[in-house]
């Protein structure tokens, strides 16, 4: 799909990968963005995107019939971020989950088959589970193991089921731990950055031993961008970044970029079902979609924590 002055909705675009995405798209086409406005989906986050002709903004509910369908109204294509995603959240509420991340998809098919438009799912490595050795290609079997990653399967599945019955031109991405600017500050490196810049403490889960790799955002978007344009309807595509970690060394890193010391850690019980290491195969990405990751972890994790001290007015607010 050549994406030049196309129109696109994407969903969840007040939030983290979703902003970052529609920077990156707009300059190619117009972009209809929308959002509830959760607590993550905040509206000052793509606020000067709202003087852009190439932008639409409407507030609405993925699980909205009409909303979803004013929304799509128009639309070459559709880009799937909206979800509720704080694995800790699903763990005290795993209702909220099932009803965004698996209904909310649902009614977003059914508009998209009624148009027959393209559909980019936008899924997550935590689907597969938990693996202590190797990496996961897309073909292994799911086994999510906390109420957020069931739902995210379920809504994995329910897409692609779409292109299998009924030829809706489904496209899936898988990927690793995201970081990067306007991330929500309840995710582990926002949280850990806000916290030291705040003079607060780091938790840090269990031993510090669970393994993820981090994927920059901006790598992200463009594997994303090269689905759209590239993807085979009906496969799944793993994008990871490559910089496997466990939790314990990336928060070292974190300290050394803000000049704490180990001091400044503060163990804290483990999470239940807490998967100790995910980790994708990537080689169909880059085969198939000639993408490969171009921002080195260290460059990019400076980046991440400069942007925090250079935009407290964002974030301050949202951990109040």
């Amino acid at each position: 799909m050549d994406l030049e002055g196309k129109r696109l909705l994407v969903t969840g675009g007040a939030g983290f990968i979703g902003s970052n995405f529609i920077r990156m798209a707009i300059p190619r086409g117009h972009v209809v963005n929308l959002d509830k406005l959760t607590y993550a989906g905040v509206r000052e986050t793509v606020k000067d995107l709202e003087s852009r002709e190439q932008y639409t903004f409407i507030q609405g509910d993925i699980c909205d019939p009409h909303a979803v369908a004013k929304a799509m109204q128009g639309c070459d294509a559709v880009v799937h971020f909206a979800a509720e995603s704080h694995v800790d959240r699903s763990l005290s509420d795993a209702a909220a989950f099932l009803h965004t991340n698996v209904l909310g998809t649902h009614v977003l098919l059914e508009e998209a088959r009624k148009r027959d438009l393209p559909f980019l799912m936008v899924s997550t490595d935590e689907v597969y589970g938990q693996i202590h050795e190797g990496s996961f290609t897309e073909a292994d079997a799911l086994h999510p193991r906390n109420p957020y990653a069931a739902s995210k399967a379920a809504a994995d599945r329910l897409a692609y089921s779409y292109w299998a019955s009924y030829g809706l031109p489904v496209v899936i991405t898988r990927s690793s731990n995201n970081f990067g600017p306007w991330q929500f500050p309840e995710k582990v490196i926002p949280r850990f950055i806000t916290n030291l810049l705040e003079g607060r403490k780091v938790p840090l889960y269990g031993d510090g031993k669970h393994v993820r790799d981090w994927l920059f955002v901006k790598d992200n978007c463009e594997a994303i961008m090269a689905c759209l344009e590239r993807g085979k309807a009906g496969e799944v595509y793993n994008i990871g970044g490559g910089n496997e970690l466990p939790n314990i060394e990336l928060t070292r890193l974190l300290l050394q970029e803000l000049g704490k010391g180990e001091e400044w850690i503060e163990q804290v019980p483990d999470r239940p079902g807490h998967d100790r290491r995910y980790a994708l195969h990537t080689g169909k990405a880059r085969e198939e979609l000639g993408w490969q990751p171009r921002h080195s972890f260290p460059v990019a994790l400076r980046e991440t924590v400069n942007w925090y001290r250079q935009n407290q007015w964002w974030w301050k607010p949202l951990i109040r």
